[in-house]
């Protein structure tokens, strides 16, 4: 959710127990301002909060020129001193997912260990050799992040558009989805690169928008009902809840631009989903 609306857009999505105190939202509001003005950012979002065992994790997004590209993850333990988190990689991505189980410490300096035994040689003597991977919780906290934006970022449909050079920008023009066309998953898309787009049929894309439809429908997730859907505040806010990242509340209200994300839980997948719908 975009840091010039935080104290509007927390109270939106509160009916999920998403909350902060009053001195975190302070904190944020100030240091937010800071961070967009020193990273030089063209716009900062308070991305959540991962909770660990010893501590919490504060997650702002800073977005450049272009919203789907230009993104750098931070974090903060105080609300007021922000790290640069590294990018994921497929090889960091790949460790993390061999070495890290559980829940998060809290320390980002804490050392995840696993060893592997890779049995060499031929015949009846062959020879065992192990190897170890250590990972540190601030690359594990870069795959989680990197992991729920790829999988249930979501943003409503023509709220952002690709210019013609190719670049992902919010659309000034927007002005919200209808009550009616809340009501579908269809016009709620991920913010990322598409990964669907090549198996829809012509017939599916007569009608699309190249500016607008460039994104994965919800829809189209797999598997099927991993949403929840619902209006609040008197029928006046479209609220989603992701069930396969317990904690990813979304809001939109209808017929304006507001909308925006948030993720405050233990930054685990929830794996048992397929076998509870």
């Amino acid at each position: 959710m975009d840091s010039n609306s935080l104290y509007y857009s927390l109270e939106l999505v509160a009916g999920s127990g998403h909350i902060l105190t009053p001195e975190q939202r302070t904190a944020l509001e100030s240091s937010l301002v800071l961070l967009k003005k020193n990273y030089k950012f063209s716009r900062v979002l308070f991305w959540g909060k991962i909770l660990g065992i010893n501590g919490v994790y504060f997650i702002a997004q800073g977005r450049g020129e272009d919203e789907m590209k230009d993104k750098k993850n931070l974090y903060s333990l105080n609300c007021m001193d922000w790290f640069l988190l590294p990018p994921a990689s497929d090889s960091m991505i790949e460790e993390v997912s061999k070495a890290t189980k559980g829940r998060f410490m809290g320390d980002p300096s804490f050392v995840y260990e696993h060893q592997e035994i890779h049995r060499q040689g031929e015949g009846n003597e062959p020879v065992n050799e192990k190897a170890v991977i250590t990972v540190t919780e601030e690359k594990r906290l870069a795959v989680a992040v990197h992991q729920i934006d790829a999988e249930v970022s979501v943003v409503p449909r023509g709220a952002f558009i690709k210019s013609p050079r190719g670049l992902v920008q919010l659309n000034r023009s927007f002005g919200g989805l209808s009550e009616a066309e809340a009501r579908k998953l269809d016009n709620f898309l991920h913010l990322r690169q598409s990964e669907n787009m090549k198996k829809k049929s012509v017939l599916d894309m007569g009608d699309w928008n190249p500016a607008m439809d460039y994104l994965d429908a919800l829809s189209d997730d797999i598997p099927k009902g991993s949403w929840s859907l619902q209006f609040e505040f008197a029928r006046k806010v479209c609220v989603l809840r992701s069930l396969l990242w317990l904690g990813l509340t979304f809001y939109h209200v209808p017929m304006t631009p507001q909308h925006g994300y948030i993720y405050i839980g233990d930054g685990t997948k929830n794996l048992d989903l397929p076998f509870m719908l």
